[in-house]
């Protein structure tokens, strides 16, 4: 980025965006990056929801180089929080808990067998009083005496037929519904898809054409009897009507399986293949409204500017990134008219390179991550499939994004269990993608060697304690206002001593931070700071004589009071002493210098500017310095960023590591966070790094929390209080032993006694709705597998999804 020609040797102005980490800035746009591993735009719609939930498939992965057009038609509908929502399809309906397929299969055979049994009864005149219904209902001359008496003329023989075909489809319809012939249908054949199903139906349709014609089957001996009864038997002398008839009968046969085996849309999607639409026929309407044509700009009358844009899709000299910085900047320009005009002309100039970030990439140098960013989403995961995830969850995708982020996160979990490799480093990533379109400025905070990202994805690189570094960090915060100074301090230095109330620490340091200001322009360095907070009489009088001579004395009454108050029981100056010296160390001389050379970085420029800044904090030589500084920069990001007037930018902390650093004030100032655009992740080896008055004030103040695997029951239990409970229905079966009455019934008991070695008994099933914890403590600390993780999200609107076991892919 350009800083005017005017970089220090470390960091830049508060008012100034700083220089970018190494390698400096292109003098020329860079050319678009080449596709790195990871997601990339463009693939085809690809979150297909599983009916049978399960990992992904390689055809769900979007495939990377893929034309950045298609990436931007790819639907993405609301869905709710934390759903990747890029090419979702929703979840076919939730089957019922059905009968297993071996039931399925003996009873529809049992039902099968059954009905031929009946009907060969029924054929063979074993059945008595079978012809009374008939008799009912016809003339009693048309058959011989008595209930079993035939028929006595061709009348009667050919009302029995059809009588007989009535009874065959009523015994047929009611052995279908009996044997569950549709559901077993539909499990093993209509769920294998076409072509199986078509070749399927018409396998059957020939046994049954077939058995028809045989006459195993009655239907064309009663279709024919009914026609003659009402056309007359003179309609048979015509060979032709004969023939009529017969291919009636016989499409009539194959019909219901032609609509079984969906045989009109097989046919038309193979023709649909075969016969591809003429060039320009089909593209044209969808193409006249689709996103990668810039409506947007079209409806605002820059077709010209649209056109560029579009030709720079088709060709491939955009990519995601691009669109979404583009987007976002006219987005920004309707706001102001007058810079409609400017971006316009921009964008004919220099095409897909206009607005650039003023780091003037692009892209990141790579991404580890799935992205989409248009929506802003970064995919980490998938959710199982398990009994605690709802139906319309399992096997969708999890996604982060901004709207979720401004609700703060906290991932908890031990060393080595995925928080940074699988949660913090994609969050950065994505973040880090939004500040590269104008949409988002992040701080990521780890220790040295943490895998945030490379140094070529950030602005901004702070080495602490790391002679080469390029940046500095301002312990003030880039403020000029003593008392605001002087509040921010003290929570970093002495916001985790419960003993020590940092107000009055704050009114300790602003005591002498307004005065040292007031005599010398700026605030003291770490030295300084530590020899007045020391009471050194050679500083103190040093500083009196400056305040003397111009004329400070509201400054010289500050300072005398400090003196007044200095070595007095509860006196928090020696322990703020004790904490300056963590940061007055050799491996930190250079650093945090405030004269008039100096030119730290000052975290005032996150609200500011669409920055990417990286920490790296000296945790091996310097723990408790570490922790210091986190605690710091954490102060400094809640007080700055809510007193932000302009909170358009999206502000996000990453915290690779919050022991220790979370403190009372900063946890009212995370709770406020969500209002002034801006969030907070923070990753914790145990809730016990954090005070333990403060863990149920830190679990309600975010509004995300992820529990990884590995975390102890005293964690867990927390986290299912936090996460409430849900009305469940149980069922309580009791087995009750059978005792019978009947000296047949008793033989039969104990003969199944004797075949079963069980007694015979009856459950008695009791339904009940109760109330129960989402996630057990328990379940939270051994039944989470290594590489998932129990997530709950919510929005900054309200919304919220449940906890929700998510496979952890990164």
């Amino acid at each position: 980025m350009d800083d005017d020609g005017t970089r220090g040797a470390r960091g830049s102005s508060a008012d100034r965006v700083p220089g970018p980490a190494l390698p400096p800035p292109p003098t020329t746009p860079p050319r678009v990056p080449a596709p790195a591993v990871g997601p990339r735009p463009g693939a085809t719609p690809v979150e297909q929801h599983p009916t049978r939930p399960g990992p992904a498939s390689p055809a769900e992965q979007p495939v990377p180089g893929a034309p950045v057009d298609a990436w931007l038609r790819t639907p993405r509908p609301p869905q709710e929080p934390g759903v990747w929502r890029y090419g979702y399809t929703p979840p076919p309906p939730e089957e019922p808990e059905g009968v297993s397929n071996r039931s399925l299969l003996v009873g529809a055979l049992i039902s099968l067998l059954s009905a031929l049994l009946l009907w060969s009864l029924w054929r063979n005149g074993y059945l008595p009083y079978r012809l009374v219904p008939l008799k009912l209902f016809t003339p009693g001359e048309w058959w011989n005496p008595g209930t079993s008496g035939g028929p006595r003329t061709i009348e009667g023989s050919d009302a029995l037929t059809v009588y007989e075909a009535i009874l065959f489809g009523l015994l047929a319809y009611g052995c279908g519904r009996i044997g569950n012939f549709s559901e077993l249908f539909r499990r093993h054949v209509a769920d294998r898809g076409q072509p199986f199903l078509a070749l399927a139906a018409a396998a059957a349709a020939g046994l049954t054409q077939l058995l028809v014609w045989k006459e195993a089957l009655p239907v064309v001996r009663p279709v024919l009897v009914l026609v003659a009864s009402v056309a007359g038997g003179e309609i048979y002398q015509s060979q032709t009507v004969v023939n009529v008839i017969y291919a009636v009968i016989a499409a009539a046969v194959l019909y219901p399986f032609a609509r079984l085996g969906c045989w009109r849309e097989l046919i038309a999607a193979r023709r649909a293949t075969a016969t591809p639409a003429p060039d320009g026929t089909a593209a044209a309407p969808a193409a006249a409204t689709s996103a990668d044509q810039w409506p947007e700009l079209r409806t605002a009358g820059w077709a010209d500017a649209a056109d560029t844009l579009t030709a720079e899709v088709r060709t491939g000299r955009m990519n995601d990134v691009d669109v979404a910085r583009l987007r976002h900047a006219w987005t920004l320009a309707t706001r102001r008219p007058d810079r409609l005009a400017l971006l316009a002309e921009a964008v004919l100039r220099t095409g897909g390179a206009a607005a650039l970030h003023p780091s003037g990439h692009r892209d990141l140098p790579r991404r580890g991550a799935r992205h989409d960013v248009l929506t802003g989403q970064v995919r980490i995961g998938r959710c199982a499939d398990d009994p605690h995830n709802p139906y319309v969850r399992r096997g969708t995708g999890l996604a982060l994004e901004p709207a979720l982020l401004g609700t703060s996160l906290l991932a908890v979990g031990p060393p080595g269990a995925g928080k940074t490799a699988r949660l913090i480093r994609p969050v950065v990533e994505a973040l880090a993608l939004r500040a590269l379109a104008g949409q988002a400025a992040v701080l990521a905070v780890g220790g040295a060697g943490a895998p945030l990202g490379p140094d070529d994805a950030f602005d901004v690189v702070v080495r602490l304690g790391h002679p080469g570094s390029a940046h500095d960090i301002d312990l003030y915060g880039g403020t000029t206002d003593p008392d605001e100074a002087a509040a921010v301090l003290a929570e970093g230095l002495v916001g985790d001593v419960g003993s020590l109330d940092s107000r009055r620490a704050a009114t300790v340091l602003a005591q002498l931070l307004g005065p040292y200001r007031a005599a010398h322009g700026h605030f003291p360095s770490v030295p300084e700071l530590r020899e007045l907070l020391d009471g050194t009489p050679a500083a103190l009088a040093g500083l009196r004589a400056s305040l003397e001579a111009a004329g400070h004395h509201a400054m010289l009454r500050e300072l005398d009071a400090r003196s007044r108050q200095a070595g007095g029981p509860g006196d928090p100056a020696p322990a703020l002493a004790d904490r300056v010296a963590l940061l007055d160390r050799p491996a930190f001389t250079g650093f945090f210098a405030t004269g008039p050379d100096a030119r730290p970085f000052s975290l005032r420029a996150l609200g500011q500017h669409p920055l990417r800044v990286r920490v790296d904090l000296p945790e091996r030589g310097h723990a408790e310095a570490s922790r210091l500084l986190t605690r710091l920069l954490l102060a400094q990001f809640t007080a700055i960023t809510a007193a932000r007037t302009d909170t358009t930018l999206f502000a996000c902390l990453v915290l690779d590591d919050a022991t220790h650093a979370v403190t009372a004030e900063t946890v009212r100032g995370i709770r406020r966070l969500r209002s002034v655009n801006a969030g907070a992740v923070l990753a914790l080896r145990t809730v016990d790094d954090v005070p333990e008055t403060l863990h149920t004030p830190l679990l309600g103040a975010v509004g995300c929390t992820a529990a990884f695997s590995g975390i102890t029951t005293w964690d867990g239990k927390r986290f299912a209080e936090a996460w409430g409970k849900e009305w469940v229905e149980t069922r309580e079966v009791a087995q009750h032993t059978v005792f019978a009455d009947q000296p047949f019934t008793r033989a039969l008991h104990a003969l199944r006694k004797l075949v079963t070695g069980k007694a015979v008994t009856t459950d008695a099933v009791t339904v009940r709705q109760v109330e129960r914890e989402r996630w057990s403590a328990s379940e939270l600390a051994y039944a989470v597998p290594a590489g998932h993780a129990v997530i709950r999200l919510a929005t900054v609107q309200g919304e919220h999804a449940p906890p929700l076991l998510v496979h952890l892919d990164g």
